[in-house]
């Protein structure tokens, strides 16, 4: 085994005997949002509308700008209806607004909870900067994760340099599909949405996180939550697989017809040729994560239903834009398939649709996606056979302080 896998056990191993911090805030009233995004936007309505004291930090001024002009994030569909103010002034009778800032040590000094929103990259870097500035108690929030998030995330903030007990939350998704049209923001419920804590049994967390994320489903580790990503299973195959030769489930349109808004759908991208890919996938994930000791990842219509919404109508998930549809192409490859791909690797089991469809996704975005992706010798693993790897990576989603430095 490499030197940098036994340190990094050595720690782990050490830390997890150290005094846990309890986190016993169910409110989690003060609010981070990092991003300034589609995500961070519904993030901080949704908690302002749970009354919570909520501040958007973003790097990006033309992020911030359009916040300011609008008169706020407006909110239809489900969820919390409404609009809610950006930077208002407080006075005795004016109502609560989110604070923005382009401070990221002002914006999360005092917050019990910070979400971390945005592509995988810009998760990767938020943990590494945040390394610095995190006290104990505090609650790191990844939505989604995906695949092994958490893991990364608490090897960025080790390396970093973080030293504070704090937790991360896993959570495979966010409770809405979002429709952006300018400062508008239209919801669609998502149902159930699987989650977990590292260190592991931290559901006090949870529980406080419900007021804004009510749908989590608590998994038993990160480990768990990470192998039942099903995104890029479903997301791929819809997006990449089109024409003539693979219909999807669409309702048919006459010729010479228009076919109605109402049915274009994520769903309706999925025919029964796309269903057959994604069986295909979805039983490669299955049998790595056996391989890890994880038996009871969904059966495929849930990953389905989960992942593509409804066909129609209420839950329905709209079709992305080219740009939406490529940042889901590359955080699909990066945080969910190459990790998936590194564990097979080393549990000496083929995938080899997974493999082809990062191949032609990496075509398709004209660059060699893969490289950037998440695999375990990126986080701390590195591990010549998958008992060890098993060990390790348990003795992290148990552990106390993971990232604490030797």
């Amino acid at each position: 085994m490499a030197g940098g896998f036994e340190d990094f056990t050595e720690a782990v191993a050490k830390a997890s005997g150290a005094a846990r911090v309890a986190v016993n805030t169910p409110d989690l009233s003060r609010v981070a949002v990092l991003g300034g995004g589609v995500e961070g936007r519904l993030l901080a309505a949704l908690c302002l509308a749970a009354d919570a004291d909520v501040t958007l930090f973003s790097a990006y001024g033309a992020e911030v700008q359009m916040l300011r002009a609008s008169s706020g994030v407006t909110i239809r569909g489900d969820g919390p209806v409404g609009t809610y103010a950006v930077d208002r002034d407080a006075g005795p009778d004016s109502a609560p607004s989110i604070r923005t800032t382009a401070e990221l040590d002002g914006a999360v000094a005092k917050a019990d909870v910070i979400f971390l929103t945005g592509p995988v990259h810009k998760m990767r870097t938020y943990a590494m900067v945040l390394a610095d500035h995190l006290r104990d108690g505090q609650v790191l929030v990844l939505a989604p994760g995906r695949s092994l998030g958490a893991l990364e995330a608490a090897w960025m903030l080790r390396i970093g340099g973080c030293k504070a007990d704090i937790t991360l939350v896993e959570a495979q998704g966010l409770p809405y599909w979002i429709s952006e049209t300018g400062a508008t923001l239209t919801l669609s419920a998502v149902g159930p949405v699987a989650a977990a804590t590292l260190p592991r049994g931290r559901s006090d967390v949870l529980r406080g996180l419900a007021r804004y994320l009510p749908d989590l489903v608590e998994q038993a580790s990160v480990l768990e939550s990470g192998f039942a990503d099903g995104s890029a299973l479903v997301e791929l195959p819809a997006l990449l697989l089109g024409g003539p030769g693979l219909e999807g489930a669409g309702a048919p349109v006459p010729m010479g017809g228009v076919p109605l808004d109402e049915n274009e759908t994520f769903a309706s991208l999925i025919g029964p040729q796309h269903r057959a890919v994604i069986e295909r996938l979805a039983q490669e994930r299955r049998l790595v994560a056996q391989a890890f000791g994880l038996r009871n990842l969904p059966d495929t219509d849930s990953w389905v239903r989960t992942q593509a919404g409804a066909l129609r109508g209420a839950g329905a998930r709209g079709i992305p834009d080219r740009k939406a549809a490529n940042i889901l192409m590359r955080d699909g490859v990066i945080g969910s398939f190459v990790p998936l791909i590194s564990a097979a690797k080393l549990a000496g089991i083929d995938v080899p649709v997974t493999q082809s469809m990062v191949t032609l996704a990496s075509s398709i975005l004209g660059a060699d996606v893969a490289a950037a992706g998440r695999r375990l010798d990126t986080i701390g693993i590195e591990a010549s056979d998958i008992d060890s790897a098993r060990r390790v990576m348990d003795t992290i989603a148990g552990g106390t302080r993971v990232w604490t430095q030797t």
